[in-house]
């Protein structure tokens, strides 16, 4: 029985270790600075035990991590960097769901000269969208177009900016603060947040569109060149983007991010009745003629196991759980930087964690 270490109790550390510790076929060591948010979590899992671990410390994560198998971080993306080079000491297969590109690019540096995998943006995305772009490129030529849009929203908004707080809200900001990277005309170059505003339709659904950061992984650096466009933008209800743009530029909170953390996480209620919206295109040449493939899907919170999950939850921890079983499995590199281009759609979609992407109808 393989030992699997999880950094992180909050939201999406509960359901991946609910994901793994139900199999029977892990033994989890759960890590969190909470004792409460660690006990609450192992519990109910007769194969995991807790520990309170400071994720700044390197002498608390060499404790838990020492002679597990791998390693996945759900703790705050600025204590990958730590925790990943922690890991490589310790010999671990590390895998994380930054959607951080600093962070990303330090595990990359870190995984050089690696023993075991460093497989980092394991989450929907950057994560899943990837494979599933991927997946839609086979067989085209001439690809004109990229397109990945992901939203987490709220099925019932009931607020001015129709957004409830579903996952991390340090994460959050982050996106709509940081510059994004895109491919236009086959180069690499950066573009703003909150900017390029489009609309879509998603099941009958209108929502609206932007740039954001971190969405696209590596898959920019990995298509320069050889696309003329890919992009990422996030999926909000329409409205959104104006608002906070207010928030940020006009009021100047993007210079007062803590103060912003602390506004929301005051007004913004959580919710577990959250639906995940994903529209992800690819726009080539197949057999001559000009194509465009399309993958679509609105994932709603459901009940598993006999308890709700959030959508977020779901699709976020679904897919690293996928890509550990990938790499267990010898399906991917088994060392050095691994890119979420490595995972074979059909070999993630067939998993019994990757399944969840395309629930029966």
């Amino acid at each position: 029985m393989e030992t699997i270490v999880v950094l992180g109790a909050g939201k999406i550390g509960r359901m991946v270790a609910h994901f793994l510790g139900r199999t029977g076929d892990y033994r989890l060591r759960i890590g969190d600075s909470a004792r409460s948010a660690v006990e609450h979590v192992a519990r109910d899992l007769p194969t995991a035990e807790g520990s309170v671990v400071d994720f700044g410390s390197a002498a608390d994560l060499d404790r838990i991590l020492a002679g597990a198998t791998a390693v996945i971080s759900c703790a705050p993306y600025h204590c990958n960097l730590l925790i990943a080079a922690r890991a490589k000491a310790a010999k671990v297969h590390y895998l994380d769901l930054t959607e951080d590109v600093a962070v990303t690019r330090g595990v990359a540096d870190l995984a050089e000269d690696a023993e075991t995998a460093f497989v980092p943006q394991c989450g929907l995305a950057p994560g899943f969208i990837t494979i599933c772009a991927v997946h839609l490129l086979e067989g085209l030529t001439d690809v004109r177009d990229v397109r990945m849009r992901v939203g987490a929203l709220p099925r019932y908004p009931s607020n001015m900016l129709r957004y409830n707080l579903t996952w991390s809200t340090e994460g959050l900001i982050n996106e709509y603060c940081r510059p994004c990277e895109v491919v236009r005309n086959g180069e690499l170059v950066e573009v703003q947040p909150l900017e390029n505003l489009e609309t879509l339709v998603v099941d009958g659904v209108e929502y609206e569109a932007f740039n954001t950061s971190g969405g696209l992984g590596t898959l920019a650096t990995t298509l320069q060149g050889s696309v003329r466009n890919v992009d990422y933008k996030s999926i909000r209800y329409p409205g959104h983007a104006y608002l906070m743009k207010f928030l940020l530029r006009d009021l100047q909170m993007e210079e007062r991010q803590d103060v912003l953390r602390e506004i929301l996480e005051r007004s913004l209620p959580i919710t577990f009745q959250d639906q995940i919206v994903v529209f992800v295109s690819a726009t080539g040449r197949y057999r001559g003629k000009l194509t465009e493939r399309t993958w679509a899907r609105t994932i709603r919170h459901r009940e598993i196991d006999g308890e709700n999950w959030s959508g977020i939850q779901i699709t976020t921890a679904s897919g690293v759980c996928a890509v550990l079983e990938l790499l267990l499995a010898g399906r991917i590199p088994g060392r050095g930087f691994v890119r979420q281009e490595d995972v074979a759609w059909q070999d993630f979609i067939t998993n019994r964690f990757g399944r969840h992407y395309d629930p029966p109808a």
